[in-house]
């Protein structure tokens, strides 16, 4: 199988911990996600190492008989042992506290090494399942063990949810407990909460092969299934969640696939029915020598312990190989937008599906710019919607108002035109019609999701049809407003005038549509050098008297040619013969050093005399 091929792979950074032996015995504390090494009961010594730790954390204690459970609270500070089925035992990790160990069976109070009972519940307990990101305890209760009893700790407190039934494969033959921990699990998947019950064989007589039923477990309301996963063959499983993701790992074959709850399943009524993303394919080798992974296990949501080598690893997606995997690119492009990083991988598909080789056609590319700009514009609007509420000064009366999160799926317009559109103008052999064709398309899709179109995009697409001598195109694009109306774009129209004549009017034009300030058309023309232009220009809306002549004359002195120089002098003396009568200027206009100027390129004598009556 090449490195192409594999889309999921362990860390590259694992925690190494000592292997499980008769004399080191290991434990997983999914909370914390830590490693607990337990050498000889404690008694020569305790390592706990997790994900994050920089620091391994080591200590010894007193061995007082087999360690069945060791964990830490959050932050460290208390050490909780069970050596027997009833009772554990409390340690203070606190800087300045006693080290005494202290036994209870409720809620710890460090300070006075007891613990306190807060509430308690009667129940017959098969089993128990604890998700420490949602803060949920499920238990298993009744005679076959597939009524679940949800709780939810909150602050110190501790709320009852309602119960609910798993749905067993078949009417059970006898009265022992049919639902086993092993099969099920719980995890946070799209920011809800789910519990995964690995139906070993389907509840319909005719469907051969193993399934994963996912119950909706809100906070509020009854749990609700609501997805199954269809896993087309039998054997033993092992579940983890990567990037709300469900990866199922089938152990016979030591080959995993992956389920994607949000691309359209087939919904039957009640449930939707998911097929695997993509073919099965082996997790990517480890540089160790990956021993037997049937040792593995599986810890929620995405780690991988194995105790015979001393290793823990967080599972990963790699989403570049299944580009290659996911022929359609509709489907490719829903599933890469639901990824936590997928925004590179996004751009390179776009890029991919423009070359020679790999051409998509039209309505393929369509497709993919509107799911792109479906993601865009839903930011856009999350954002003006923000921004309204704060000017509306909502933030004080809504503390919940928060800023929206621009994830890697928004990929905007200077995104798609710096790493794939300008690129891809640029390749010589490219047709020139499909070009243009897919900048129109990606304009159009834009249109469409009403997200203004940035001045670049429309550059793009003149420089193009420039270069290509489509003069014609470009006045039609303009005429029937394809090209959106900007001022960078009426700036640039002027500059073709050399080449094209008639893009001076449609840029005037452009501008006047765009009721542009006159001034600031004035210094559109005057930054182009288009000097007698914007004479011309405000000569014929009436506003020549009031203008500046230093700005005028400082635009003739840069163009280096005297004899617009002088003529733009010259109008500048009649006006002034006018208003005053007087030719000449005055101190206020400033513009002393163009007089010298005229002086010493055209004489004295070229001067205007004052008009006498």
């Amino acid at each position: 199988m090449g490195e192409e091929d594999y889309y999921l792979e362990l860390c590259e950074r694992p925690v190494h911990f000592e292997k499980a032996n008769p004399v080191n015995c290991v434990f997983f504390d999914e909370a914390n996600k830590q490693v607990f090494a337990v050498r000889s009961g404690g008694a020569t010594g305790v390592v706990v190492k997790g994900p994050d730790d920089r620091n391994p954390i080591s200590f010894r204690m007193e061995d007082k008989g087999e360690v069945k459970c060791i964990k830490f609270s959050l932050e460290n500070k208390i050490l909780a042992v069970q050596r027997t089925s009833k009772t554990v035992d409390f340690s203070n990790f606190i800087p300045d506290s006693s080290q005494l160990e202290y036994t209870q069976e409720c809620k710890v109070l460090p300070e006075k090494r007891s613990l306190k009972l807060l509430k308690s519940q009667n129940i017959n307990v098969n089993w128990y399942l604890y998700c420490p990101e949602s803060a949920v305890i499920l238990l298993s209760t009744t005679v076959l063990g597939n009524v679940l009893q949800p709780f939810y700790f909150r602050a110190g407190t501790m709320s009852k949810l309602p119960k609910f039934e798993i749905e067993l494969p078949a009417a059970p033959k006898s009265t022992k407990l049919n639902l086993s921990e092993r099969d099920i699990a719980m995890a946070t998947i799209y920011g809800q909460l789910y519990v995964l019950f690995l139906r070993h064989h389907s509840r319909t007589s005719n469907s051969t092969g193993a399934e994963v039923v996912l119950y909706h477990l809100p906070r509020e309301g009854a749990c609700k299934k609501m997805h199954i996963l269809k896993l087309s063959r039998t054997g033993k499983f092992a579940l983890n969640v990567v990037d709300n993701l469900v990866v199922v790992h089938h152990q016979d074959t030591e080959t995993s696939v992956i389920f994607d709850i949000r691309l359209r399943g087939e919904f039957d009524g009640t449930v939707t029915l998911h097929h695997p993303v993509l073919p099965a394919r082996s997790i990517h080798p480890y540089q160790i020598p990956v021993a037997d992974s049937s040792s593995w296990i599986v810890f929620q949501p995405d780690i991988i312990i194995s105790a015979s080598q001393g290793y823990l690893w967080n599972l990963q997606v790699k989403l570049q190989p299944i580009v290659n995997l996911l022929p359609d690119k509709g489907r490719l492009m829903d599933f890469l937008l639901q990824r936590k990083e997928c925004k590179m991988v996004i751009l390179s598909v776009c890029s991919q599906m423009l070359t020679e080789s790999d051409r998509a056609t039209l309505p393929v590319i369509a497709t993919v710019f509107d799911k792109l700009n479906q993601e865009y514009k839903k930011y856009l609007d999350a954002e003006q919607n923000y921004t309204m509420a704060m000017e509306a000064g909502q933030s004080r009366s809504s503390p919940l108002l928060r800023r929206p999160v621009r994830t890697q799926a928004v990929v905007d317009q200077s995104d798609m035109y710096t790493h794939v559109l300008s690129a891809f103008t640029e390749k010589k052999e490219t047709p020139h019609k499909f070009v243009i064709a897919v900048l129109m398309e990606y304009i159009r899709s834009l249109n469409q999701f009403q997200i203004a179109v940035q001045h670049y995009l429309h550059e793009l697409v003149i420089k193009t049809l420039v270069q290509h001598n489509l003069f014609y195109m470009l006045h039609q694009f303009l005429q029937y407003h394809v090209l959106s109306d900007s001022k960078p774009l009426a700036c640039l129209l002027l500059s073709l005038e050399s080449f094209y004549p008639p893009a001076h009017q449609l840029s005037l034009d452009m501008l006047k549509r765009l009721s542009t300030a006159n001034d600031e058309i004035v210094e559109v023309l005057l930054s182009k050098h288009q000097v007698l232009a914007a004479l011309r220009f405000i000569r014929g809306i009436g506003g020549h008297d009031n203008i500046s002549a230093r700005k005028f004359l400082d635009a003739a002195k840069q163009t280096d040619d005297h004899m617009l120089f002088y003529t733009i002098f010259r109008f500048f003396e009649q006006r002034n013969q006018r208003l005053r009568g007087n030719p000449s200027f005055t101190p206020g206009e400033h513009c002393e050093e163009h007089v010298a100027f005229f002086k010493q390129v055209f004489g004295d004598q070229a001067l205007m005399r004052p008009a006498t009556f």
